[in-house]
């Protein structure tokens, strides 16, 4: 096989990636893009989440299987199916000394449900009716109906616990509760979190964690070389992380993942408001060749937003296989005539490289597809604006519940209320979703979710790509590495430096 370009520029640059002495117990993590909003209650982009589950504790949280374990709370109680009590552990205390109490989690949840801040993530809690601080350490949830994945939307990931007053500019400085502890942001440099020495749980085994912005793949490769940069997870283009594994003081992991990448369709636009279209797309799209020549199979096909193995997941959906005449046909079927619409993109090197592969396969049947790439906080803002015509991007976590189907399909979760951007509506899976949430028969919930799989699958609001694997090339003095599928940054809260 013919040596890949970007593999070829990190050869040729290797030369100037001479070594350099790692601060000890200091673990430099290169991320892509900069976190939009560290306040859990408002920040949706990966890079802010994934920080801010570290610098937050929530109420409850999910171990390796999924299951939902203690956080602050220790315990909790469903005396009835719409009523939940927690009661928190004691001696928990903010970075800044404050004693935690439940009158600080009653203040992050009344302050989203009253919008005081605006947040997509009001929709996840509408059927919220009360929160009353029984005492200091016990809170009583009351909803207007029956909610089966409540519990899963107080994981850390999803939300974070704040203190009673966090104001308009908390995002500057968050002061949370959890393992580690924000330090500074410099805008487009890095983010460096300190570790929590009152923290409740198991102290980090590292001093301090920085998230260093590294836009391109090339600088961050030759960072890792030369030991400015311990760990890429999720943020090298495949060659990359072949060329890179032959380094002597680098390792890789490289196992399935559950994210999920995916097209999305603006169904307010009139081109894209005619299925025929939509379906022509999805089988003009060579996925397999993709996955094989560009991912070089660091990613495995995916029909659902759900992953394989989910518990609601459905394997009976419509599939769209490559079929460039079949996409030929459903374009003069639509009479649309000649069709050019533009495809938003970040400036990330592989997602640029899959959007000119898309091009040239969309041209293939007939389809002229313009690319325009931006920074991404500026694509991130218009794709929630509905400023675009299609757009891809990556499912990260969220997918491992269903629930997820009401926040991105549901038609009243249009942004801010929700993450619905392509603006989709079905009465169907609208009713399927608000049934799913109220049933507690898991058995039940799954054949409501099967419907709204298949439904989706034939309406085709988004197009199903890939799950890519969990991917990290480190240095090999980090000890104790272990990944999850969804390629969260927990393992921080497990690592140790080989000091020798």
């Amino acid at each position: 096989m013919k040596t890949r370009p970007l593999a070829c520029l990190l050869l040729c640059l290797a030369a100037l990636g001479c070594g350099a002495t790692p601060t000890p117990n200091l673990v430099t993590l290169a991320i892509e893009n900069p976190p939009l909003n560290l306040d859990p209650r408002i920040g949706l982009d990966a890079s802010s989440e994934r920080i801010a589950s570290l610098i937050f504790s929530s109420l409850v949280r999910t171990d390796e299987s999924s299951a939902i374990i203690p956080d602050l709370a220790e315990s909790w109680d469903i005396p009835d199916p719409t009523t939940y009590v927690f009661h928190l552990r004691r001696g928990v205390r903010f970075h800044d000394g404050r004693s935690l109490t439940s009158q600080d989690v009653v203040y992050t949840f009344r302050s989203i449900l009253d919008r005081s801040v605006e947040t997509a993530k009001l929709g996840t809690y509408l059927l919220v009716d009360e929160i009353e601080a029984v005492d200091d350490y016990t809170i009583r949830f009351t909803l207007k109906e029956p909610f089966a994945p409540f519990l899963w939307n107080l994981t850390s990931g999803a939300i974070g616990i704040v203190p009673d007053g966090a104001g308009p500019d908390f995002s500057q400085h968050p002061i949370g509760s959890g393992p580690f502890a924000f330090e500074h942001y410099r805008q487009d440099e890095e983010v460096l979190l300190r570790r929590n020495p009152d923290f409740y749980g198991d102290q980090p085994r590292i001093e301090a964690v920085r998230f260093k912005i590294v836009p391109e793949a090339i600088v961050r490769a030759l960072e890792l070389r030369k030991g400015t940069v311990d760990i890429a997870l999720n943020v090298l283009p495949p060659d990359m992380v072949e060329a890179l594994g032959e380094e002597p003081n680098l390792a890789v992991v490289n196992d399935e993942g559950t994210n999920y990448q995916y097209l999305a369709f603006n169904l307010d636009d009139p081109l894209f408001g005619d299925l025929n279209v939509r379906r022509a797309i999805a089988h003009a799209i060579d996925r397999q060749s993709i996955i094989r020549e560009l991912l070089r199979n660091q990613a495995r096909r995916a029909d659902s937003v759900l992953p394989p193995g989910n518990w609601a997941y459905f394997d009976g959906v419509e599939g769209y296989d490559y079929d460039p005449d079949r996409a030929r046909t459903l374009l003069r079927e639509s009479g649309h005539g000649d069709v050019s619409f533009t495809y938003r993109t970040s400036t990330d090197e592989t997602g640029l490289l899959v959007a000119t592969i898309l091009q040239q396969q969309l041209k293939d049947v007939g389809i002229q597809m313009e690319i325009r790439s931006n920074e991404f906080a500026t694509f991130f803002a218009d794709v929630l604006a509905g400023n675009f015509q299609m757009y891809s991007l990556r499912w990260i976590g969220g997918n491992n519940d269903p629930d997820i189907f009401n926040s991105i399909f549901h038609s009243e979760m249009v942004p801010p209320n929700g993450r619905n951007r392509g603006r989709y509506s079905n009465p169907d899976v609208d009713k399927w979703v608000e049934l799913a949430r109220r049933e507690s028969d898991p058995e039940t919930r799954k054949e409501y979710y099967a419907l709204v799989q298949q439904t989706i699958a034939r309406d085709l609001p988004y197009v199903s790509l890939w799950y890519p694997n969990t991917v990290c090339v480190y240095n090999t003095r980090i000890q104790g590495l272990e990944l999850s599928p969804t390629g969260d940054y927990e393992f921080l809260n497990q690592i140790w430096v080989d000091l020798l």
